[in-house]
């Protein structure tokens, strides 16, 4: 028993170093990030694809075609959509001149996913500076493609980020919660040269980036991945820039159903296996920490004929990391889940070894 006991300090320890070393060497960066206000004025391209989101786009598409820019297109990729989207944009298209709107015939054969129609809207874009998003977000300000692209005066890539709505309940925390430790990891991991991936509701990047590697070839084969393996692919050290300003969010309306978010989360961690090695090790090896400190810190205070040693330990890692999120969760917006961020990472790494255990029998059928 005595032996056993070591062993889970020694693992309880072990845990903590590692979480130190992640907060220390990656998500402390968010906290002195300084956005820098670039000046930028060249022809930006917005594209959104849409399947069947006529009630989205019509709540949600003023946001984009108001923005207070110079010189910028919204092209809507309509990827056949069978409800009322069509006959929308015809509408919106007559009243609005930026809006530029590509239909995709119902008897084109495309592969699963939104590739086929992201690729066509690049190509019809007339700037070399894309920004992307989605049908169910909404731009927090006129000033979000002015902000998104201001970074493009010395980068080729800009990730933003795109915060659910708060509404009321506990599972409006949990998918903030798991989308903020999502926003945690890429933008401090861009912050520390290690850039793996965007969101596609809120992203930009170059068309010519784009086009030298041949789009999406080289994962074509992949339903998902427009986003996360494509930055993988064109991603240095030196050409990526993130957003993070609040006049850059874009407001994602959240899931409103477990099942509905769960499919959501198996979808993007399918891809997660394409990742270079490097980001996979690392995107592991953090919540195998947090599993292991939760799990030995259970056992120990069971156990451990010292309770004060183990509860002092403890208490000095959640404390520590109240610290490290706090000033994170209020330059990202998203402070109020601070109070309750240990009992959210507690359910979260259960959640999240569901997904993991499910994800070899994920298909997905649509990209809607």
């Amino acid at each position: 028993m005595i032996l056993f006991v070591n062993i889970l300090f020694v693992v309880f320890v072990f845990a903590i170093i590692v979480q130190l070393f992640y907060a220390f060497y990656f998500f402390i960066r968010i906290s002195f990030y300084k956005q820098k206000d670039n000046s930028f004025s060249a022809g930006v391209s917005v594209i959104i694809c849409v399947k069947d989101e006529a009630d989205l786009l019509s709540e949600n598409l003023p946001s984009f075609l108001d923005q207070d820019y110079p010189n910028f297109e919204v092209i809507v990729v309509d990827d056949q959509s069978v409800d009322g989207t069509k006959y929308l944009l015809q509408d919106l298209e007559k009243k609005h001149f930026k809006l530029k709107v590509v239909t995709i015939d119902p008897h084109v054969i495309s592969r699963v996913g939104k590739k086929f129609a992201l690729t066509m809207g690049i190509k019809t874009a007339q700037h070399d500076y894309i920004l992307l998003t989605d049908a169910d977000c909404r731009a927090q300000s006129k000033d979000w493609i002015t902000k998104m692209t201001s970074s493009f005066s010395e980068k080729d890539i800009v990730l933003g980020i795109s915060p659910y709505k708060k509404t009321e309940g506990i599972l409006n925390k949990f998918i903030r919660y798991d989308e903020f430790m999502v926003m945690l990891q890429y933008v401090s991991y861009a912050l520390a040269k290690k850039a793996y991936m965007g969101v596609g509701r809120n992203l930009a990047y170059k068309k010519s980036l784009f086009f030298s590697v041949k789009g999406f070839a080289s994962h074509i084969h992949i339903p998902s991945g427009d986003d996360d393996l494509f930055i993988k692919e064109v991603a240095t050290k030196d050409n990526v820039a993130i957003q993070i300003h609040k006049d850059a969010d874009i407001i994602s309306e959240p899931k409103s159903s477990f099942s509905e978010w769960s499919y959501q989360r198996k979808r993007h961690i399918s891809t997660s296996k394409f990742y270079k090695g490097i980001h996979k090790k690392l995107l592991f090896l953090f919540p195998a920490s947090q599993f292991l400190f939760w799990f030995s810190a259970i056992l120990l205070f069971v156990f451990h004929p010292d309770i004060i040693l183990v509860a002092s330990i403890f208490s000095f890692r959640i404390v520590l990391y109240y610290a490290i999120y706090y000033p994170v969760m209020k330059k990202l917006r998203q402070s109020d889940l601070l109070i309750i961020y240990p009992i959210m990472e507690f359910l979260t790494l259960f959640v999240q070894l569901f997904f993991v255990l499910l994800s070899s029998r994920y298909k997905q059928n649509s990209w809607k």
